[in-house]
């Protein structure tokens, strides 16, 4: 599988194999989906990298196939270390699960560059938060769901704990129905709260000092080593990207899109802001234009709110302008979207 450069940038193909997993367990044939996707199937056995927007692709097809609105929840069953890649097997080795925790946020590129993580502790409790890279709006929620998941069937994993839960979990996505809502708790054991304002997995403290399974410190080392060498040839750019566009997504969904303020949060200036992107190949108009429309394609598939609401709470100022916006990139109208979408 050849890879390039995109605004999505790269996955390992152990990421795909745990989408794969879930799906063949459900007697789904990927194959075709795999290769619609621009992906071969013969190379899944490789330790290779994929394009981040092919991956995204394959998600989308996968999810339009399944008709499941909890797909990314239950691909989280399907985790393993070496989905993780080089990562998951330096976390194996580590002695505690808060040591395995700080290798999460130097190493997470080797597995893709689908978010950022976060991790701090406050008090009693430890938080970890993470920012989604991915921007379709039927991937987003899915990808959500399966990377928390994962953190969690991983960690219990990991400290052979299979009964630990957090203390709660925030997710941004929509709740996916009411019908739906007790498969997250019955998971996680504790309570959930959807339309939150960041992903974050909330948990006692004590947690961090559960021993592992097989510590290793000689191997966590080695694997280290080797995990340096990779992240070497790797690009970084879209950790910028992806912050800046949850910075517009969350001031969006305020009713706000102003770049001075995007710039504030981030820690630098206006100018400062757009230099950086423009080194990156691209702009802070481009990226809203990608998170506008996003939201959009969200609002319209899954709320009712009228289409002159959903122009004026992504900053449009005349519905006009919302409708040629939309048609410009979706090739059909806001309204005819919500027909069709809501026809499948």
């Amino acid at each position: 599988m050849t890879t390039t450069t995109s605004p999505l940038g790269t996955a390992s193909v152990a990421a795909l194999r745990q989408y794969v997993r879930a799906a063949e367990q459900n007697a789904i044939d990927t194959r075709p989906l795999l290769s619609e996707a621009g992906l071969d199937p013969v190379a899944l056995a490789d330790d290779a990298r994929i394009e981040g927007a092919r991956f995204q692709q394959f998600i989308r097809l996968l999810a339009d196939a399944t008709h499941n609105p909890i797909l990314g929840l239950e691909t989280g069953d399907y985790v393993q270390p070496g989905t993780y890649s080089v990562l998951g097997y330096i976390t194996m080795s580590c002695a505690t699960l808060g040591e395995a925790i700080q290798y999460i946020i130097p190493y997470e590129k080797l597995v893709g560059d689908m978010g950022i993580t976060q991790f701090f502790v406050q008090d009693d409790q430890m938080h970890l938060v993470w920012q989604c890279a991915y921007t379709d709006p039927v991937v987003r929620p899915q990808m959500i769901d399966n990377v928390i998941a994962s953190w969690i069937s991983y960690a219990r994993w990991l400290g052979d704990e299979p009964d630990t839960a957090p203390l709660a979990v925030h997710l941004e996505r929509r709740s996916p129905g009411t019908e739906y809502e007790p498969a997250y708790r019955a998971r996680w054991g504790c309570p959930v709260y959807f339309e939150a304002t960041d992903n974050r997995v909330v948990a006692a403290k004590s947690l961090l000092d559960i021993p592992l399974r097989q510590p290793d410190p000689n191997l966590r080392r080695a694997l280290e080593a080797h995990a340096q060498t990779q992240m070497a040839g790797m690009e970084s750019h879209t950790a910028l990207l992806t912050r800046v566009q949850n910075v517009i997504r969350h001031q969006l969904l305020q009713g706000v899109s102003r770049q001075d303020i995007v710039a504030e949060q981030l820690g630098m200036t206006s100018r400062t802001l757009q230099r950086k992107l423009s080194l990156e190949g691209s702009s802070y108009q481009k990226l809203l234009d990608t998170v506008r429309q996003s939201l959009a394609e969200d609002f319209l598939g899954n709320t009712d709110l009228p289409i002159p609401e959903i122009a004026f709470r992504l900053g449009f100022s005349e519905t006009t302008s919302f409708h040629r916006r939309f048609k410009n990139r979706a090739g059909m109208t806001p309204g005819e979207y919500r027909e069709r979408y809501k026809a499948t």
